[in-house]
């Protein structure tokens, strides 16, 4: 499928450098495996990796002052999302608003792997449990 969304002169390239950084090595244990930061590479995100393999184990209730997607890459999660509960698999994606506290535990069986997107250049959180 061919697309034309738009008009590639009418946005020029704004001078920053295609950038790399390493977000996990998989031979690393435990659930956070790494974080890319946006200011890292001059992005308006930041990245994390999150994965476990236990049953009901995942991230406590917390909140960010900006908007959060999640990308289910492998098993099946639960999550709460304000009042709202999400069964998500892989290959689901998951948003979270700004201001709205969520969580999310492994569901399955088997291992949870999510790519977690935090739409701010910086990690910024607070814990609510």
């Amino acid at each position: 499928m061919a697309r034309h969304d738009y008009e590639p002169d009418t946005v020029p390239p704004d001078g920053r450098s295609p950038a790399s950084e390493r977000l996990f090595d998989p031979a690393t244990p435990g659930a956070w495996r790494g974080v890319v930061q946006g200011e890292a590479l001059s992005g308006p995100v930041t990245v994390l990796a999150y994965g476990n393999d236990t049953e009901g184990e995942g991230p406590k209730l917390h909140v960010h002052p900006y908007d959060e997607t999640f990308v289910v890459i492998e098993g099946q999660a639960r999550f709460h999302v304000g009042d709202t509960v999400i069964d998500a698999v892989a290959g689901d994606v998951v948003f979270g608003p700004k201001g709205v506290p969520h969580k999310f535990v492994n569901s399955g069986s088997g291992r949870l792997q999510t790519i977690d997107i935090h739409h701010s250049p910086r990690w910024i959180q607070t814990d609510l449990e």
